[in-house]
């Protein structure tokens, strides 16, 4: 069995194209099964999906690489040879590396965030769902689990972390004096809007208003903030109310749009508004960038602030990727006992199925014997020393090898096998 993966993320590709590759949680069950069905026998199959990342894991036989690229090219309808230069590909040893990494927040933007490994527990999830997840990639995540969990509790890799969100506040400080003067619009009310709203809040801003395509989810986050909240048809008539604005949602298309921002902008005489997108893809269209006072800023724009904080995390980093090259190890080792041909489960298999054919052999002969009448003790005797026979025959001819180095080999496994009184 082998593993191979295949992604773009932060490091290889731009935004808009990783925008285009972003699978939504309703998407993921039809995509795993797509994805499987267009080879010949099924993989083990998983994706992970976030605003840093698209990554597709597999698990069978055969590595196929050119596979999964045509297919995720299909997928974000763009061509195959153009997705090909922002592509990584990994196999085995290096995918359990990087998904060690990943979990452990070692390439995030932000070193050692903690959001990504509930993102990674959503895709096994899915692929759980989906009846995508084998045995081996359910290991490989299960393992990767286990390792940012020592990561994180026996270094200090979390320390001094700086968020998307406490970006976003520290932006925002930059452009307005008084963040306790200012009126906040959120748009969405997932995980990533429940932590810029956290940390915006401890901030005290005149008002917060949550804008959600559902309301019962948006009230719920509001009332843990004392916001208010407002239909998503209703941002373009009331935008211009906010002086800043942060929005996360899973739309596949622009929630605010230039000719919104531009009739807010007229309407606040030019006052400037802070925007923060924190989606992929984009919630607010690009050209709002263009304008003289708008102030908007994508993930990728963020990620040049949490930089600053990165020296104070480094010195953990090294004991961090000790913890992640002994987990890679340890999976490596079972994969390999897990080979067809050559692994110990293997071999265990085989054994037993040898031991099998012989103990029925010696049964069937018992049994013609005392048939006859034979005595019951003199059959047993006979059972006994014939299964004896057998299943030492193989040790008794390689001790009696005319080869001196197989001899000495054999005597001393011999010797630990089967004269070892400590056992």
């Amino acid at each position: 069995m082998s593993v191979w993966a295949l992604g773009i993320n932060h490091h290889t590709a731009p935004l808009d194209l990783r925008g285009r590759f972003s699978f939504a949680v309703d998407q993921m069950g039809p995509a795993l099964h797509g994805l499987r069905q267009t080879f010949a026998q099924h993989p083990e199959a998983a994706i992970i999906s976030t605003c840093n990342r698209t990554e597709v894991y597999c698990a069978s036989d055969r590595v196929d690489i050119d596979h999964t690229l045509a297919w995720l090219a299909r997928a974000g309808n763009v061509p195959e040879h153009a997705l090909r230069d922002y592509t990584y590909t990994l196999q085995n040893d290096t995918v359990a590396r990087h998904a060690f990494r990943v979990a452990s927040g070692l390439d995030s933007m932000v070193l050692g965030e903690a959001q990504i490994l509930g993102q990674m527990k959503d895709a096994v999830r899915a692929a759980e769902a989906a009846g995508s997840l084998g045995t081996t990639l359910n290991q490989l995540f299960q393992r990767s689990f286990s390792v940012a969990k020592l990561v994180r509790s026996s270094t200090e890799i979390g320390a001094h972390s700086i968020s998307m969100a406490a970006a976003a506040v520290r932006l925002a400080s930059q452009l307005f004096e008084d963040l306790s003067q200012i009126r906040i619009l959120f748009v969405g009310a997932g995980e990533m809007i429940e932590l810029a709203s956290t940390h915006f809040a401890a901030r005290n801003p005149k008002q917060m208003v949550i804008a959600n395509r559902t309301m019962e989810r948006g009230e719920a986050l509001a009332n843990r903030f004392g916001a208010s909240v407002m239909k998503l048809a209703d941002i373009p008539e009331r935008l211009h109310e906010f002086d800043a604005v942060v929005s996360c949602t899973a739309s596949t298309l622009p929630i605010i749009g230039l000719g919104a921002v531009e009739r807010a902008l007229k309407k606040r005489r030019h006052r400037p508004m802070f925007m923060v997108d924190l989606a992929v893809p984009r919630d607010i269209e690009p050209e709002v960038k263009a304008l003289n006072d708008a102030y908007l800023y994508t993930v990728d724009d963020l990620a040049t602030v949490v930089q600053t904080g990165q020296a104070n995390r480094q010195a953990a980093v090294a004991q961090a990727e000790a913890i992640i090259d002994e987990g890679v190890r340890n999976f490596m080792h079972w994969l390999q006992q897990r080979d067809p041909n050559y692994g110990a489960v293997s071999l265990i298999r085989q054994v037993n199925q040898r031991a099998d054919e012989w103990r029925e052999m010696e049964i069937a002969k018992a049994r013609k014997r005392l048939a006859k009448g034979d005595d019951v003790e003199a059959v047993l005797e006979s059972l006994s020393r014939g299964l004896t026979q057998k299943m030492l025959h193989g040790t008794m001819k390689e001790l009696q090898s005319t080869e001196l180095s197989r001899q000495v080999q054999a005597a001393e496994t011999v010797q630990r096998l089967f004269l070892n009184k400590q056992r």
